[in-house]
C-alpha cells in the first residue's frame, strides 16, 4: 500500500474513532466507508462524493469561495479554495484549499494551534499529514495530501 494511501486510510479510520466517541459518527463512518481503499489518485474525487453525501447530498462550491457559514474561527491555511460544500442546517463544512506541498500542513497546525484549538491524532511525513483539532465551538480534521499535480489541505469542520 502507498505511504500516503496508508496515511489517509488510518486517518479516516482514526477519525471515525473520534468522531463516533464525541456522537458524530453517521459523518465518519460514511467518508470512511467510502474513502478507505480507493486509489490515491481517487482520493479527491471519492472522499468529495463521501462528503456530499454524509453531508445531506449537497454539491461542492468550484468558484474559489469557501462555502456558505464556514467558521470564520477555522484559519486556513491558504486562500486558494478548490471546493467547499455546507450541510444542512450547518451541520458541518468541509473546504480544500490548494497548498505548496506537504510541508504545509505544518504551518496548517500551528494556524489551528494559535487560535485555540488543540491537537489530537497528529501524524505527517514528507507526503501528507492528518490532525484533529477542538476549540469549544468546533472540531477541524485537516488533512493534506498530494491530489494529482497539486496538493490539497482539506479541512472538515463540524460543531464541538
Amino acid at each position: 500500500m502507498r505511504p500516503v494511501l496508508r496515511l489517509t486510510s488510518a486517518a479516516l479510520l482514526s477519525t471515525g474513532l473520534v468522531l463516533s466517541l464525541a456522537g458524530c459518527g453517521g459523518l465518519a463512518d460514511n467518508v470512511v466507508q467510502g474513502v478507505v481503499g480507493s486509489q490515491v489518485e481517487q482520493f479527491s474525487e471519492g472522499a468529495q462524493e463521501q462528503l456530499r453525501e454524509a453531508l445531506g447530498g449537497i454539491d461542492f462550491t468550484t468558484d474559489g469561495t469557501l462555502p456558505l457559514g464556514f467558521p470564520a474561527e477555522v484559519p486556513l491555511v491558504s486562500d486558494d479554495v478548490l471546493r467547499g460544500g455546507t450541510a444542512a442546517e450547518n451541520a458541518g463544512w468541509a473546504a480544500q484549499v490548494r497548498v505548496a506541498d506537504a510541508s504545509a500542513f505544518a504551518d496548517a497546525q500551528a494556524r489551528l494551534e494559535d487560535a485555540g484549538y488543540s491537537a489530537s491524532g497528529v501524524s505527517a511525513d514528507a507526503d501528507a499529514g492528518f490532525g484533529i483539532f477542538t476549540s469549544s465551538a468546533y472540531r477541524v480534521v485537516l488533512t493534506v495530501a498530494k491530489d494529482g499535480d497539486a496538493h490539497v489541505a482539506t479541512y472538515i469542520v463540524t460543531p464541538a
